[in-house]
């Protein structure tokens, strides 16, 4: 995206922060990031802040252009108006002059209508009048979900672009190799599998005999992903072999570590996919119920791996599949994953031991 082909005005001039409140599960927190990037481009000298759990907290600290996270949790199932107060304070502090609210819900623009922001940018959502005084209309109209978030970073009315900038996550060099070392994985070629997702319906079942494959054409396994996926985890590692690494755990950044350290990554559409494609690991994403041009990352695929079959149910974005026994993933045999992984880290020159 180049504003000065969109006709936008840049204003360097103006050096007053801005706050993203975005969505909060991971991968749509990763691809907030374009963003950040559409912001830092109209106006390259206001610093950029953005609101986060403590979940997502460590991708504040790969991603260019922010500022600072403001690490705050609110329930899910409840206002928290005591919290909502606290947060309000905290944001008058900062004397923020506009906030972006990407979600819709009521409860997202609390705080900063508190904090007295001046400028509260978001959907009309929840009938948040009053709450938002920047009222954008028409999300329903815009095709996908980066359409929807970036769009509240232009100018009302101004078009979208025909590609916004990807999201970018940055890991030191040094970083990676320290991780390697603590976990002694050495520095042989290594795929990350991740088998977990929002929704089981969206799970490839199969990744344990992947593991197995790639194992015997003498790349390294890992298997990446939050404390849910433990048992996921278990089951790959019993039907891989004790090559394969469990590397799941309960921190965010060792997923990313993991993701950075990886020659290739497999994932289902989940949040550990966004985070590979943002980093430039080659990713291969699987996709059953969901469609790959809603969901895909910005940053595109080294592949996209859908079955064969044709399923009349797909994409259907279920949680739990209830028709067909789940071809639309279980018709995508172990061998084909296997072998494109091979192919992708030799298109990327990563060499595998013999």
């Amino acid at each position: 995206m180049n504003l000065n082909s969109s006709k936008i005005e840049v204003d360097t001039a103006d050096t007053s922060p801005i706050l993203i409140i975005p969505y909060m599960w991971i991968g749509d927190f990763v691809r907030g990031h374009t963003v950040v990037r559409v912001l830092k481009e109209r106006w390259p000298n206001r610093p950029v802040d953005l609101l986060v759990t403590s979940l997502c907290a460590p991708l504040v600290d790969y991603m260019p252009g922010v500022r600072a996270g403001i690490v705050w949790d609110l329930p899910r199932s409840r206002l928290a108006l005591g919290r909502q107060w606290q947060l309000a304070s905290l944001l008058r502090e900062r004397h923020y002059r506009t906030v972006l609210v990407m979600p819709r819900t009521w409860k997202s623009a609390l705080a900063p209508a508190l904090a007295g922001v001046p400028e509260r940018v978001g959907f009309v959502g929840e009938i948040r009048f009053g709450l938002l005084n920047c009222w954008r209309w028409g999300e329903k109209a815009l095709p996908r979900f980066i359409d929807k978030n970036a769009a509240l970073a232009l100018p009302d009315g101004a078009p979208l672009p025909p590609e916004w900038p990807v999201p970018q996550l940055r890991v030191p060099p040094g970083d990676v190799a320290r991780w390697r070392e603590a976990n002694g994985l050495g520095n042989r070629p290594a795929v990350a599998l991740a088998p977990g997702s929002v929704g089981a319906a969206k799970r490839w079942p199969f990744y344990g005999e992947a593991a197995r494959l790639l194992l015997e054409a003498g790349l390294d396994v890992w298997v990446v992903g939050g404390p849910g996926e433990k048992g996921l985890a278990a089951e790959i590692v019993a039907a891989g072999g004790p090559g394969v690494r469990d590397l799941t755990g309960t921190d965010l950044r060792n997923g990313i570590l993991a993701m950075a350290a990886a020659g290739v990554a497999i994932s289902n559409d989940s949040g550990l996919m966004h985070i590979a494609a943002a980093l430039g690991t080659p990713t291969m994403g699987i996709f059953g119920p969901t469609s790959p041009y809603h969901w895909a990352p910005l940053n595109g695929l080294a592949a996209t791996v859908q079955t064969k079959t044709q399923v009349p149910c797909q994409p259907c974005h279920r949680p739990v599949c209830r028709m067909n026994d789940h071809r639309c993933m279980r018709d995508i045999p172990a061998t084909d994953v296997a072998a494109i992984a091979q192919r992708v880290l030799a298109d990327a020159a990563i060499p595998v031991a013999p």
